[in-house]
C-alpha cells in the first residue's frame, strides 16, 4: 500500500522518532484497513501516490474471482474527466492511475475522498467504492502579503486588538496551520483564536502603552507553524506606525450579517450593506471598509465598496463548488482603530446544468430473435444541480421497440421491448432524452445507432409455383432448358441460395440421367438427347436451399415438354413385303373402273402433323389403268378404306 513518510519531531516533548514513526504506522494501517458492508468496501491512502501503486485487492475484499471480473466485463464508473484509479482485471487490484493531490481534490474539507462503481455484467453488479485520501505536509503556510502595514494611535487602551492577516496552508489536520509565533517586544502579546469553519487567526494586544514621540515606528514578524513532520512555517513582517491621539474604533452596528445570494448572480449585484460607526470627529472618525483574512476561493468573487461597505459579487458564483461563503469585514478609522464582523452568505442554487448522460455499454448488433427485454446499453445519467434541479427523467424520444428503465440509483438499462425483424428494420437510432425537474427544464440528447442482425428465419421462396418449359426432341445434350429463382429476404450466408434436383425417377432412371441444374444460377439442363416417341413429358423437383444454419429450403415443380420433330418414315403394315419379292394381286379381265384392286396401309411413329400420311403411285407402267386414293390420314391406327 502507500509508504508512511519519515516523520521528524521539533518538540522537545514528542517521544522518541522510532516510537513515533511505529504509532504512526499503526494508525496508518488502521485507516487502511477495509470497510465492507453490504458489498461497499472503502480504502485509505495517502496523497501523492506513485501512479501504479497498489490500493487493494477488490476481487479480494468483494469476494469476486477473477473469472467473474473477466466475464462480467468489470470496470471503474466515476463519470468525471480524471480517473484517479485503474482496476488490474487479470489481478482483480485497484491501483493508482493519475496524481492524487488531496488539497486540489477537495480543498480544506474533511475527511476528503472520492467514490466510484465497480461495475459488472451478466448479471449486474454495483460495488460502491469509496477513496479515503489523507494528507501529507506538502505545503508550507503563506501569506498573502509580504508586509503587514498598520497605523496605531499613541493613545490606543491597553488590551487595545490588532486583528493580523491569516496564512493559510492548504493541508489539513496536523499538518496544517496549528500556530502563529510574534518576535518578541516590549508592547504586544500575540493572541489567538479559531473561527466557526476551524480556521486560525491571531490578533495582537496592546499590552503596554505606545509612545510616539519615543518609538515612532515597531517592525515584528509573524511566524505562522504547521504541525507536520518536518514542521513547515511561513513568514510576513509587521510595519507600525505610531500615531498621534485617536481613541474611539470604529464599532459595527452587528456582530454577524446574514444574506442570500443567487448563484450566477451578474457582477456588480449587492448582497448587503454593513455599517460601522465612529465617535471621533473629524478624519479619526471617517470609516473605511475591507474584507480580511478571506481564502483565496473567495477573494475572486466578492468584493466591497471601501466607502460605502456594500459588498457586492465580483465574480462568477457557482453553486455546485461553494454553498456558503463567511468572511470577516473590518471597519478601519484613520487613526488606525478597527473593529470587525462576521458576514454569512447562503448561495441559492439555479438550474443552470444540463443532465450529464454517460454509456457505460452499449451493444449493437443486437440479434433480431433476441427476446423481449434482451439489454442492449446501460446509461448513467447526472445533473450537478440539487433538488428539483438534480432530479432527472429518462424516456426514448422516438416511437421505436425499445423501452428504458431504471435499476439502480443514475443507472438506466435500454432493452428491446418486442421481437425485432431485421427484414422489416434493419437499424435503428434510438434517441434518450434525460430532463431535470427544474424550472425551466433542461435536457440532454444521446443517440444510439443500433444494427439488427440476421437469423436464418426465411425460407427461399420461388418466383413461381410451377415452372414449365419446351424441347424440341433430339436436342444436343447441355442445352439449357429453363431457369428457375428464388429469393430469400434474410442476408449474407442466411440468404445465400443453392439448387438442388430433387432424387426422383424417371420410367426406372434416376432423374438426374436426364436433366441437371446449375447450384448457384438455378439454370436446367438436359443431361442427354430426348426421344419423344419414348417421353413425351417429365416432371421433376428443384429444392432452393438457403446457407444458414440449419439452412431452410422450399421445392418447386417443373414440367418439362418435348415436342415432336418428323425423324421416322412412314412404315407400310399391308400389304406385307417380305424378302423384297413384289407382292401380286389378281384383277379380272372385266373389272370396271373403280374396282379395288388392293389397299395398302402405312403409319408413321410421330404425331400430329409428322404423322399426316398421303398416298401415291410412285411407279407404274400403264398410269391411266391405276390410281390411289388421295386422302390424308391423321391417325395411324386407323388404315384408309381404299
Amino acid at each position: 500500500m502507500a509508504t508512511l513518510r519519515s516523520l521528524t519531531c521539533i518538540s522537545s516533548e514528542c517521544r522518541s522518532f522510532y516510537e513515533l514513526r511505529r504509532r504512526i504506522q499503526l494508525l496508518l494501517l488502521l485507516l487502511l484497513a477495509v470497510n465492507m458492508v453490504g458489498g461497499q468496501i472503502r480504502y485509505s491512502i495517502p496523497e501523492e501516490m506513485k501512479k501504479g501503486s497498489a490500493i487493494g485487492n477488490v476481487a479480494q475484499d468483494l469476494g469476486l474471482d477473477l473469472k467473474r471480473l473477466r466475464s462480467g466485463r468489470a470496470r471503474i464508473v466515476t463519470g468525471e474527466n480524471v480517473h484517479y484509479t485503474e482496476l488490474q482485471k487479470d489481478k482483480g487490484i485497484l491501483v493508482v492511475n493519475e496524481r492524487i493531490d488531496r488539497e486540489q481534490l477537495c480543498g480544506d474539507v474533511t475527511p476528503c475522498s472520492f467514490s466510484f462503481e465497480l461495475i459488472l455484467e451478466n448479471p449486474m453488479e454495483l460495488h460502491p467504492i469509496t477513496i479515503e485520501v489523507l494528507d501529507v505536509n506538502d505545503h508550507s503556510p503563506i501569506f498573502k502579503k509580504a508586509n503587514i502595514m498598520l497605523d496605531i494611535s499613541e493613545s490606543a487602551n491597553l488590551g487595545a486588538r490588532f486583528v493580523l492577516d491569516s496564512a493559510e496552508d492548504p493541508d489539513v489536520g496536523v499538518n496544517g496551520l496549528q500556530n502563529y509565533v510574534l518576535t518578541s517586544n516590549d508592547n504586544f502579546v500575540l493572541k489567538q483564536h479559531v473561527n466557526p469553519d476551524g480556521s486560525k487567526y491571531a490578533e495582537m494586544v496592546l499590552q503596554r502603552q505606545l509612545d510616539r514621540e519615543k518609538v515612532p515606528h515597531i517592525s515584528l514578524e509573524l511566524i505562522a507553524i504547521d504541525g507536520g513532520n518536518p514542521q513547515r512555517s511561513g513568514t510576513v513582517n509587521i510595519d507600525i506606525n505610531v500615531l498621534d491621539v485617536n481613541d474611539n474604533a470604529p464599532v459595527f452596528k452587528q456582530s454577524v450579517y446574514k444574506a442570500t445570494v443567487i448563484e450566477n448572480a451578474a457582477k456588480g449585484t449587492n448582497i448587503v450593506t454593513v455599517n460601522a460607526t465612529d465617535a471621533d470627529s473629524g478624519s479619526n472618525g471617517y470609516v473605511t471598509y475591507s474584507i480580511s483574512n478571506v481564502k483565496s476561493n473567495i477573494a475572486d468573487l466578492l468584493s466591497i465598496d471601501q466607502f460605502s461597505g456594500s459588498l457586492f459579487v465580483s465574480g462568477l458564483i457557482d453553486f455546485e463548488k461553494d454553498k456558503k461563503y463567511e468572511l470577516r469585514i473590518d471597519a478601519k478609522d484613520q487613526g488606525g482603530l478597527t473593529d470587525s464582523s462576521k458576514v454569512i452568505i447562503e448561495v441559492t442554487d439555479v438550474n443552470d446544468n444540463d443532465p450529464i448522460i454517460s454509456i457505460m455499454s452499449f451493444t449493437s448488433p443486437v440479434s433480431e430473435d433476441s427476446p423481449p427485454g434482451t439489454t442492449i446499453g446501460i446509461i448513467n445519467v447526472k445533473d450537478l444541480d440539487s433538488g428539483d434541479n438534480g432530479q432527472v427523467n429518462c424516456r426514448i424520444e422516438q416511437n421505436a421497440p425499445f423501452k428504458i428503465k431504471s435499476n439502480l440509483r443514475n443507472y438506466y438499462t435500454l432493452v428491446t421491448d418486442t421481437v425485432l425483424d431485421r427484414e422489416s428494420v434493419s437499424e435503428y437510432n434510438i434517441t434518450v432524452v434525460a430532463t431535470d425537474a427544474g424550472i425551466p427544464p433542461l435536457s440532454t440528447k444521446r443517440t444510439f445507432h443500433l444494427k439488427v442482425s440476421d437469423v436464418n428465419d426465411n425460407s427461399p421462396v420461388f418466383s413461381q409455383s410451377v415452372y414449365s418449359a419446351f424441347i424440341t426432341e433430339n436436342n444436343s445434350p447441355g442445352v439449357s432448358l429453363l431457369t428457375v429463382g428464388a429469393k430469400d429476404p434474410d442476408e449474407n450466408q442466411n440468404a445465400r441460395i443453392s439448387y438442388i434436383l430433387e432424387n426422383t425417377n424417371i420410367g426406372g432412371a434416376p432423374v438426374s440421367e436426364y436433366v441437371s441444374v446449375n447450384a448457384e444460377s438455378g439454370v436446367v439442363h438436359a443431361v442427354r438427347s430426348f426421344d419423344y416417341e419414348q417421353i413425351k413429358q417429365l416432371f421433376f423437383v428443384v429444392k432452393a436451399q438457403d446457407g444458414g444454419s440449419p439452412p431452410l429450403s422450399n421445392n418447386v415443380t417443373v414440367k418439362l415438354i418435348v415436342q415432336d420433330q418428323n425423324d421416322n418414315p412412314p412404315q407400310v403394315l399391308y400389304p406385307v413385303q417380305t424378302g423384297g419379292s413384289l407382292v401380286a394381286e389378281m384383277v379380272p379381265r372385266s373389272a370396271d373402273v373403280g374396282y379395288l384392286v388392293t389397299k395398302v396401309v402405312a403409319v408413321d411413329v410421330d404425331s400430329g402433323q409428322n404423322a399426316w400420311l398421303s398416298y401415291k403411285l410412285q411407279k407404274a407402267t400403264d398410269r391411266a389403268l391405276f390410281e390411289s386414293g388421295l386422302t390424308e390420314w391423321r391417325n395411324q391406327n386407323y388404315p384408309p378404306s381404299h
